[in-house]
């Protein structure tokens, strides 16, 4: 016996009945196209819905871009922090990385200014950490959120820097262009022609985990005797 069409004119997917379907679809969205390209009208096509009754739910793409974050570090957890300060920091810190390289396109959303502060009090606990732990360690609130913004833009940095570079790899030109200083005229850059094509393998070793430690030790104390 045939199908009958819904009283709508609809034979496919169910209608929308939670946010969790609305922000499994904005998800699969962003990783297909990019965050670009998310629109309140793409979603509602993906959903099967009208755009319509997707603003029930969602007021606009930045309130369903802070939805997705704050659903996003919600799921990840939080690990058990350290007492100390400094290791609370770094520990707080490499949470923040590891969960940006595992979705890269939220580390380019946050760095439109005051992304940040859109996101609820419980995602900001990674902030928190940081600037808690370098109160903890004498500074002043300024210091401590140039302690936090100074690890935040290394951070993000990093991980913005290996992102695009793996989109470039299928390009082999522009990978031999970007990291190959084979060839270079010694007599004007006698250190990077040494080096050669070296420089690949050198750049790509994950240095994150010790130039953070470096960059933390050095506000910190930076700090103590600007006070």
């Amino acid at each position: 016996m045939p199908r009958k069409p819904s009283p709508h004119g609809r034979t496919g997917r169910p209608p929308v009945t939670s946010r969790t379907q609305i922000l499994a679809a904005a998800h699969l969205l962003i990783d297909r196209d990019g965050w670009e390209k998310l629109t309140i009208r793409r979603l509602a096509a993906e959903l099967g819905i009208g755009a319509t009754t997707l603003y029930h739910h969602i007021q606009n793409k930045e309130d369903l871009l802070v939805l997705l974050l704050n659903d996003y570090i919600d799921r990840l957890g939080r690990p058990t922090l350290p007492e100390d300060p400094r290791e609370r920091i770094v520990a707080a810190a490499t949470a923040m990385h590891d969960a940006l390289a595992a979705w890269p396109w939220a580390a380019e959303i946050l760095t439109v200014d005051g992304f940040v502060g859109l996101l609820d009090e419980s995602a900001l606990w990674m902030v928190e950490a940081v600037v808690s732990g370098a109160h903890d360690r004498g500074c002043t609130a300024a210091q401590a959120v140039e302690v936090f913004r100074s690890i935040w833009y290394y951070t993000v940095g990093e991980i913005l820097v290996r992102a695009h570079s793996v989109g470039r790899r299928a390009d082999e030109s522009a990978l031999t262009l970007g990291t190959s200083f084979g060839g270079l005229n010694s007599s004007r850059v006698p250190h990077l022609a040494a080096i050669g094509d070296q420089w690949a393998a050198l750049a790509a070793r994950d240095t994150f985990p010790r130039g953070l430690r470096a960059l933390v030790d050095g506000l910190l104390a930076d700090a103590r005797s600007g006070s």
